[in-house]
């Protein structure tokens, strides 16, 4: 599992966790259902335990910011590694999500 999905004071809470990478994201594409589901709350993506993302992760990351910008929802990446960062960095995604 790549996304684990709960509810959480009145928003929802994702922890991702392994490799975002192309053959991931297929299977990912299902489990973050919930979160195009619910994208009118405020979705916490919690990527602690997340070891590589890849374009297709990101193509993810962006799908769920999109739902929630038509829905009036807020998506908020927390806790990336500065690997992670890199990444974000150089694609101008950490300019698109709101980062703790």
């Amino acid at each position: 599992m790549y996304f684990e999905v709960k509810e959480q004071n009145g928003g929802i809470y994702a922890a991702v966790s392994g490799r975002l990478d192309t053959p991931a994201a297929v299977t990912a594409q299902q489990e973050i259902k919930p979160l195009l589901e619910n994208a009118d709350k405020e979705i916490i993506l919690d990527c602690t335990n997340l070891e590589y993302i890849s374009s297709s992760g990101l193509r993810l990351l962006l799908t769920i910011r999109k739902e929630a910008a038509a829905k009036g929802g807020k998506v908020i990446v927390a806790h990336i590694s500065d690997e992670i960062k890199k990444v974000f960095m150089m694609t101008g995604f950490y300019n698109l999500f709101e980062i703790r």
